[in-house]
């Protein structure tokens, strides 16, 4: 077995140049079959390719080599979600050939079609179904060259593994390599061919082992800081100690009498760069640099009400029915706030990029999850055609929507033509949590109201700058209005001294918290069982469905909350996808630790591709989703970053994992949904309406610290004293 299923190909002159014609293209491809899929129009490819917009009818490329091994091209990228298996799977399965004969390259804007880049848990949502029908058409189009070989027709010939027969005459063979003969071929399928029904795969919706895993156990999986020449510099570059801190004045002398040390000024871009990167940072030390820094009108804790109060105008998602009516019909209404602050990517690797430049052109080895969108920026930096830069995607050790940009990239490549050597730049750890574009803080109000039945008739709600994205009730009830004030938004600027940005599953960790301990609220309130709360009020059959089977699986006892068990249930949908998830939780009432135990996750995304890579997926959306929930929180004056490291800014701990069960729903008839998110979005929510079953005190700010939580304890116990008394 092959070990390199995500390998690099070595055409570094190759551009791919849209306007090519086919004779042009085949030869700067080489030998092999090529399938070509494209969308016509070569201005519309060009528009497409520079990052205008995401094609319907994606521009796929496939080379089947002599030796009858794939290769498959994609824009998307591999940070750890496992797209270089279920991509491979989807292939595999329609051309019908073995997943280990394929070969993926990825991320690579000179080889592979343009890509809006990945994120937003598109890539079997979006790239799937263009690859799947590519590799449809290229089976088809092999058998036809089959049938000109045999001289028969099409219909009296089968595949199976790379190989096509004539039915009935299996000595009759011939394979997809043989069919190559060395030459380029192009030709489209004479007619358009359907793809294969779940019930005709043989690959798909079967469990994969990560190809990329015996890469990354072993160490020899390549990611940007991995890349070396020998001639290259690594870069060390000044930054300011605030954001909006401008520079006034700065001393290099010193670093100037330093033997081997080479200093880059440009404006007030000024970098040391040195053969060695803890050169380069002794030498950082030596420069003398003042800034003028901005005021600090705002922390992270005064930052709520400063958001409040400088929000846009309101702008209504969903509404049905009559606010004032709903009101009127509610006998219980229940008023909450809820609170949520900026919280970092925290990435294993740091943005990190090595740029070449030769020339007029330029080749960049980068961490990011949008290769194209780094394209043109490093080409707008260096004043190139985007023609002539290349931006190569090897492993990127996690994203998280913090990478969707790489601001590193354009820093290397500056540098890089500076001097005229390849100039790595690898963020440090401080650099990283300065320079990260945050999940934004954010605020959502609440006014719901039920009637003695049980029936929620009232839903006003409003999310001040998290985003739309989970805004949306999924409940039945008659009189609502959702509205967002102000998006989670990209960069910096509004009211954030910061930059922000979409960290996974953009808005809806906030939105699912707020509206799943609003629900828990009432169902309390109601006096009911927080599953027979929902149900009674869910009428959409999928969640109805995803909510049982994890009732089902956690073996559910229903009870009135709190019931004193540490039991929490929340609901979601993201990316596509239905989640439930039921946790249970431990606390320790004397200094506020929270444990959780066990969580249960039902989970319909429709026909699953790779169910081990779901379930995996799940388990570390559930694993990352405890550090928002628990810990994770960006302490900040001003822009002043105060978390520049995991001293400070604790993520989740191997002594915090609770035992994780997935039950995924069969919904084979349903089109693939995204996976890479959507489990991640409830365990805010899970985890706060545990902590309440537990307790009894409702925790309204994210995150759910051992100081908020025992300060909720004792107004909670101060409460009841006063209600006693009264």
């Amino acid at each position: 077995m092959k070990e390199d299923k995500y390998i690099e190909l070595d055409f570094t002159d190759i551009t791919f140049d849209p306007h090519l014609t086919r004779r042009e293209f085949m030869k700067v491809l080489g030998g092999g079959i090529v399938i070509l899929f494209t969308i016509g129009d070569p201005s519309l490819l060009e528009a497409r390719r520079r990052g205008r917009g995401y094609p319907d009818d994606f521009n796929a490329y496939l080379r089947i080599g002599v030796d009858g091994r794939v290769t498959c091209f994609t824009g998307k990228v591999e940070l750890g979600q496992g797209v270089v298996t279920s991509l491979a799977q989807m292939l595999a399965d329609e051309l019908d050939v073995t997943l280990d004969s394929v070969d993926m390259v990825m991320g690579d804007t000179s080889l592979c079609p343009w890509d809006m880049g990945t994120f937003g848990s598109m890539s079997t949502r979006f790239f799937g179904p263009p690859l799947r029908a590519a590799g449809a058409e290229a089976r088809a189009v092999l058998i036809e060259l089959a049938a000109e070989h045999f001289k028969t027709q099409p219909n009296k010939l089968m595949t199976k593994n790379g190989v096509i027969f004539v039915k009935n005459q299996k000595a009759k063979r011939v394979t997809y390599g043989q069919l190559a003969k060395g030459k380029a071929i192009a030709r489209r399928a004479k007619e358009k061919p359907p793809l294969k029904t779940p019930s005709e795969f043989n690959i798909m919706g079967k469990d994969a082992l990560r190809r990329d895993a015996l890469e990354k156990v072993t160490g020899k999986a390549k990611y940007a800081g991995d890349i070396r020449f020998p001639d290259m510099l690594y870069a060390r570059i000044l930054r300011p100690p605030a954001h909006g801190a401008k520079l006034s004045s700065v001393d290099t002398s010193a670093v100037e009498k330093i033997a081997g040390v080479q200093l880059v000024r440009d404006g007030d871009f000024i970098a040391v760069l040195c053969k060695n990167p803890d050169e380069a940072e002794n030498a950082l030390a030596t420069i003398k640099a003042q800034f003028d820094m901005p005021e600090a009108k705002v922390d992270d804790e005064s930052i709520f009400e400063h958001l409040v109060k400088n929000a846009p105008r309101r702008n209504v998602v969903d509404q049905s029915g009559d606010i004032e009516k709903g009101e009127d019909l509610a006998d219980v209404v229940v008023e909450e706030t809820y609170l949520d602050g900026y919280v970092a990517h925290a990435t294993i690797e740091t943005h990190t990029a090595l740029a070449k430049v030769e020339g007029n052109k330029a080749t960049v080895w980068a961490s990011t999850q949008g290769p194209f969108r780094v394209k043109d920026q490093v080409a707008q930096a260096l004043g190139f055609s985007s023609q002539n830069v290349r931006v190569i995607t090897p492993f990127v050790g996690g994203g998280f929507g913090g990478k969707t940009s790489a601001p590193q990239a354009v820093e290397a490549a500056r540098l890089a033509k500076l001097i005229g050597k390849p100039v790595q730049v690898a963020w440090s750890r401080a650099e990283e949590f300065f320079y990260d574009t945050f999940r934004p803080a954010a605020v959502v109000k609440i006014k719901s109201g039920i009637t003695n039945a049980g029936k929620i008739v009232l839903w006003d709600y409003g999310v001040y700058f998290a985003g739309s994205r989970g805004s949306k009730h999924f409940y039945n009830i008659p009189h609502h209005l959702t509205a967002t004030f102000g998006e989670w938004g990209r960069g910096s600027g509004g009211p954030h001294p910061f930059g922000t940005g979409a960290w996974r599953a953009p808005a809806n960790n906030t939105n699912t918290f707020a509206r799943e301990s609003q629900i828990e609220i009432m169902a309390s309130k109601a006096g009911m069982d927080p599953v027979e709360f929902r149900l009674k009020n869910l009428r959409d059959d999928r969640m109805i469905r995803t909510l049982k089977a994890a009732a089902e699986k956690f073996g559910w006892t229903p009870s009135k909350p709190p019931s004193g068990r540490g039991f929490g249930v929340a609901c979601g949908i993201d990316s596509g996808t239905y989640v439930a998830h039921i946790a249970e939780v431990e606390v320790n009432k004397k200094n506020g630790h929270v444990q959780v135990k066990r969580v249960v996750c039902a989970q319909d995304m429709g026909l699953v591709i790779n169910p081990e890579g779901a379930k995996l997926q799940i388990e570390g959306c559930i694993t990352m989703g405890l550090g928002y929930a628990l810990s994770e929180e960006v302490h900040f004056k001003g822009g002043k970053i105060l978390d520049l490291n995991f001293n400070t800014y604790e993520l989740p701990r191997f002594s915090w994992a609770p035992k994780i069960e997935t039950v995924l729903v069969k919904a084979e008839d349903l089109s693939p949904q995204g996976g890479g998110e959507p489990a991640i979005i409830c365990m805010g929510g899970v985890i706060a309406n545990a902590i309440y079953d537990a307790t009894g005190a409702r925790l309204l700010q994210l995150p759910m610290t051992p100081e908020r939580l025992k300060e909720a304890m004792t107004k909670r116990t101060q409460y009841a004293a006063q209600t006693t008394a009264t």
